[in-house]
C-alpha cells in the first residue's frame, strides 16, 4: 500500500460506554450522600456515640494542698509542682518502643532505677498504666520527654516540701506520696488543707491530649492554709538549745514548749530527736513522736507550787507564814517523808525555793485529797488541752477511794501522777496569767479567748513572787537567771517509775516564766535520761530555760524587769507597793 493511501482513522467513543461510565460514578456519588445523610441526618447517635466512647473523657483536677505558716508569714509546709510518669504497656508495645534499649538505658539513668527492672515492669504488664516513678522533678520530666518512648508519658502532681526542716518536724508532720496527711497537723487537719477535686468533661486525641473542655461534671472546693501560733524565730532558737543540750548530756529525748500568757497561743513547741521531713530514707517511727504531747511523766517538784498555791487560796497560811521542817524527815502511814537536810523552821517561800518536801506534805496532809486533785484538774493535770493535736496524751490523776498519808504527801511533791511538757508550760501560764486557765491554741488568735479563774490573783501573784526567788543566791536553779530578767520558775528531777519501783534513770525538768513582774512567756523544758553526774533540774533543764526565754524575750521586745529600788525612784514607794 502506498503511503498516500494510507489515512488515519480517529477513535469514536461508543454512547452506551459513555453512559455506562457515568451511571457508575453518579450511583457512587449517589452512595456517598446517601451514607453522609443516614450518618449525619437519619441515625447519627450511634456514630455520635462510637466516637465519644473514643475521646469524651472525666478528668480529675485536684485541690492544690493548703500551705502551713506560722504566725508572721514564714512558710513551715507548701506543695510544689512534680510529675510523675508512666508507662503504657500496649502503646509501647505497639510502638516498638523497646527496639532502641539506648533511650531505656538513658531513662534508667535519670531516674536512678535498675534498666533492667524498668523494662520487665513495662514489658510484663498487660494492662494499660504503670507508674514508673513519681515525684519527678520538672528538670528530669522535661528529660523524659526528649527521649520519646513510644507509651512513655507524664502527668502531673505535687510533692510536700518543707522549707523548716527538722526544727518543727513532729508538730507539722508529713504527707505520704499521695499527698495524704500521715503525721502531726497535715493529718489531723488533711480535709482542710486538701479541699476537694473537681471533674470535668474533656475531649482528647489518641495520645491523650487534652483538646476541647467540655463542661464541669462536678465543682470542688478550695483547700484552705493554717496560720499557726508559732514563731519561727523562737521555734529556730527552742530547738536549737534543746538539741545542743540533749547531745551534751547524751539524754534519750528532750521537749521544750513556750506559751504567751496573756492569749493561751503556743509560740514554740519543740522536739529532740527530730527528722528532715524532706529526706525520710532511715526514718524511724520514735523520731516522729511529738513528745511534747504524747509523753507524761512523773513531775517531781514542779508542781510543788500547786499546793502552795491552794493553800493561799483557801486561807490556811499567809504569804508570810512559817513551818517547821525539823529534823529534816517525818513518818507518815505507808513510808517516810525526807529533805535534802534539816531546813528548820523558814518561811512557805523560802521553803517553795528550797524544794521541802517536809513543807509540802505537813501542807497536803491538812488538805481534802479531792478538792486537792480537784484543784490539780483545774490547772489541766488529767485531761487533754483542747488544743487539737492528734496523740495527745491526757497524763495520768489518780483516782481512788482510799489514800494513805504517804501517797497523799507524794502527791504534794510530783509522784503518783504524770503530765506532759505541755500540761507543765500551762500550768505556770495559769499562775502568771493571775488565776486564768485560758484555752490553749496552736494557731494564731484573732482575739483573745475568755479564761476561767481557777486560782485567785492575790494567790496566784503571792506564788510567783515566791517564786522568783529560784535563780537568786540560795535558789535551787541559779543557771536559771536571765540577765535583765526576772525569773519565776521551779526545778524538778523525778526518778523514772520501772516495774516493781523506781529504777536508775532520771527526768529533769525546770518551769517557769518571764518576766516575773509582768509575765509574758511561760515555758516547761523536760530533759528525758540524761547520763552523766548532772541530772539535776537546775543544772540540765534550768540553762536551756535561760537561753532559750532570754533570747525570746528579747525577740519579742519584752521590756526588761527593773530593780525595786529603780521603781521607787521613778513612781514612789507607794505605788512600787500597789504595782
Amino acid at each position: 500500500m502506498s503511503r498516500q493511501g494510507k489515512r488515519i482513522v480517529k477513535p469514536q467513543a461508543s454512547d452506551g460506554r459513555m453512559l455506562f461510565a457515568l451511571l457508575i460514578l453518579f450511583g457512587v456519588f449517589a452512595l456517598i450522600l446517601g451514607r453522609a445523610a443516614w450518618i449525619q441526618v437519619l441515625d447519627p447517635d450511634f456514630f455520635r456515640y462510637e466516637a465519644d466512647k473514643r475521646h469524651l473523657r472525666a478528668t480529675v483536677t485536684d485541690a492544690e494542698r493548703g500551705m502551713i505558716t506560722d504566725r508572721n508569714g514564714e512558710v513551715l509546709a507548701v506543695s510544689v509542682p512534680v510529675m510523675a510518669a508512666y508507662a503504657d504497656p500496649k502503646m509501647v508495645r505497639d510502638g516498638d518502643g523497646f527496639n532502641d534499649m539506648r533511650r531505656w538505658q538513658a531513662l534508667a539513668n535519670v531516674l536512678e532505677i535498675n534498666v533492667d527492672d524498668l523494662v520487665s515492669r513495662v514489658r510484663d504488664n498487660k494492662g494499660r498504666f504503670v507508674y514508673i516513678k513519681r515525684q519527678v522533678s520538672p528538670l528530669v520530666a522535661d528529660y523524659i520527654r526528649k527521649l520519646k518512648i513510644p507509651g512513655i508519658a507524664l502527668k502531673a502532681e505535687s510533692r510536700r516540701y518543707y522549707p523548716a526542716g527538722e526544727i518543727a518536724a513532729q508538730l507539722v508532720g508529713i504527707t505520704n506520696i499521695d499527698d495524704r496527711g500521715i503525721e502531726g497537723l497535715e493529718r489531723s487537719y488533711n480535709d482542710w488543707l486538701t479541699g476537694s477535686p473537681s471533674k470535668q468533661l474533656v475531649r482528647k486525641t489518641p495520645n491523650g491530649a487534652i483538646i476541647e473542655n467540655l463542661s464541669v461534671l462536678e465543682e470542688g472546693e478550695n483547700s484552705n492554709d493554717l496560720v499557726l501560733s508559732l514563731d519561727m524565730r523562737l521555734q529556730s532558737l527552742a530547738y536549737t538549745a534543746l538539741k545542743k543540750a540533749t547531745a551534751y548530756h547524751m539524754a534519750t529525748s528532750a521537749s521544750l514548749v513556750i506559751i504567751d500568757i496573756p492569749t493561751g497561743e503556743v509560740l514554740a513547741m519543740a522536739n529532740t530527736p527530730s527528722y528532715n521531713p524532706n529526706a525520710r530514707d532511715g526514718l524511724k517511727p520514735f523520731q516522729m513522736r511529738n513528745r511534747a504531747i504524747t509523753d507524761a511523766y512523773e513531775p517531781g517538784s514542779v508542781v510543788k507550787p500547786l499546793v502552795v498555791a491552794r493553800a493561799l487560796d483557801i486561807g490556811m497560811i499567809q504569804a508570810d507564814s512559817t513551818i517547821n521542817t525539823s529534823p529534816g524527815y517525818m513518818r507518815v502511814r505507808g513510808g517516810t517523808v525526807r529533805d535534802g537536810k534539816n531546813l528548820g523552821t523558814k518561811d512557805i517561800g523560802t521553803l517553795l525555793v528550797k524544794s521541802s518536801n517536809m513543807a509540802m506534805t505537813k501542807l497536803a496532809l491538812q488538805m481534802d485529797v479531792q478538792e486537792l486533785l480537784g484543784f490539780y484538774s483545774g490547772f489541766g493535770f488529767g485531761g487533754e488541752s483542747g488544743i487539737s493535736l492528734s496523740g495527745e496524751s491526757s497524763g495520768y490523776l489518780p483516782n481512788r477511794s482510799r489514800w494513805s498519808e504517804h501517797e497523799q504527801a507524794t502527791l504534794a511533791f510530783g509522784y503518783g501522777l504524770t503530765a506532759t511538757p505541755l500540761q507543765l508550760a500551762r500550768m505556770y501560764a495559769i499562775l502568771g496569767g493571775g488565776g486564768i486557765s485560758r484555752p490553749l491554741s496552736i494557731f494564731k488568735q484573732k482575739t483573745i479567748p475568755a479564761g476561767q479563774q481557777v486560782l485567785s490573783e492575790q494567790a496566784a501573784d503571792e506564788v510567783v513572787k515566791m517564786l522568783a526567788g529560784i535563780a537568786k543566791k540560795g535558789g535551787t536553779a541559779p543557771r536559771a537567771a536571765i540577765d535583765g530578767y526576772e525569773v519565776a520558775g521551779k526545778t524538778g528531777t523525778s526518778r523514772k517509775a520501772v516495774a516493781g519501783g523506781y529504777g536508775e534513770d532520771y527526768v529533769t525538768l525546770f518551769a517557769g516564766l518571764a518576766p516575773a513582774d509582768n509575765p509574758r512567756l511561760a515555758m516547761a523544758v523536760v530533759i528525758n535520761e540524761p547520763k552523766g553526774q548532772d541530772y539535776y533540774g537546775g543544772t540540765v533543764a534550768a540553762p536551756v530555760f535561760a537561753e532559750v526565754m532570754g533570747g525570746a524575750l528579747q525577740l519579742l521586745n519584752v521590756e526588761p524587769s527593773r530593780p525595786q529600788t529603780q521603781l521607787a525612784a521613778l513612781f514612789g514607794s507607794n505605788d512600787v507597793a500597789t504595782r
